[in-house]
């Protein structure tokens, strides 16, 4: 990571969120290839939303990730309960099983109709490069919900930041390489962390730069006034 007086912060190439430019951290392209360009072992933290079904997408990001994290580095990967253990067992050869975290469904349950069950959680893979890093973090979560109204498999972010928040010190960078909505960036700049994603889809990408830049910091106030602040941002 490098410093560039008039841009920034730099990771390899890329210039990180939270900022005013253009790109705000968020770049269009496929994750394989931009990824690339991150150097080796200058990230502490991988969050993100692969496609479900697709195992070899969890593959990659266990192989990304045990290059680009740190030692200690998070990696926690968004998945569906039907293919939990698959995603799961193609990660494991390149990271550290840390945990399941379970965020609760806090709206209505969803429907797995191959399986006929109403599931309350949606579950997140957690692994690690070496013994993980962070402060103690509870392994369920209330959730808001899905925020459907930005993306298909868009999400708020009160999961998010109660998993962020213990993971991710102040000058410590996040990746997001399937961002979609860009919820991870988003509870990024809230929390004041830095951050690099990707998205594929540049309609997508340009949606999440739009609401990552409205997005603003919590304010510094007091307690207990600060601890409604956060509650209502959770939700």
């Amino acid at each position: 990571m490098m410093l560039d007086a008039d841009r920034g912060v730099m990771l390899g190439p890329y210039l990180l969120g939270p900022n005013d430019t253009e790109e705000n951290g968020i770049y269009t392209g496929d994750a394989r290839e931009l990824a690339k360009a991150i150097p080796d072992e200058s990230v502490d933290l991988v969050f993100t939303d692969p496609v479900y079904d697709h195992i070899d997408e969890y593959r990659w990001l266990a192989d990304m990730a045990n290059r680009v994290l740190v030692n200690g580095g998070n990696c926690i990967a968004q998945c569906s309960h039907e293919y939990l253990l698959p995603c799961g067992e193609s990660m494991m050869p390149y990271l550290d099983y840390v945990w399941l975290l379970i965020e609760h469904n806090a709206g209505g349950n969803a429907r797995l109709w191959s399986k006929r069950i109403f599931a309350g959680y949606k579950p997140y893979l957690w692994f690690s490069r070496g013994l993980r890093n962070g402060h103690w973090l509870r392994d369920i979560q209330y959730g808001g919900g899905a925020s459907k109204d930005l993306h298909i498999w868009g999400d708020t972010p009160g999961f998010f930041l109660r998993v962020i928040d213990p993971l991710l010190e102040p000058g410590m960078i996040a990746v997001d390489p399937f961002t979609g909505s860009g919820t991870v960036p988003a509870v990024c700049k809230m929390l004041d962390r830095r951050y690099l994603a990707f998205e594929i889809d540049p309609d997508v990408a340009q949606m999440a730069r739009d609401r990552v830049r409205d997005m603003q910091p919590p304010l510094f106030v007091p307690e207990p006034e600060q601890a409604a602040l956060w509650a209502e941002a959770a939700t």
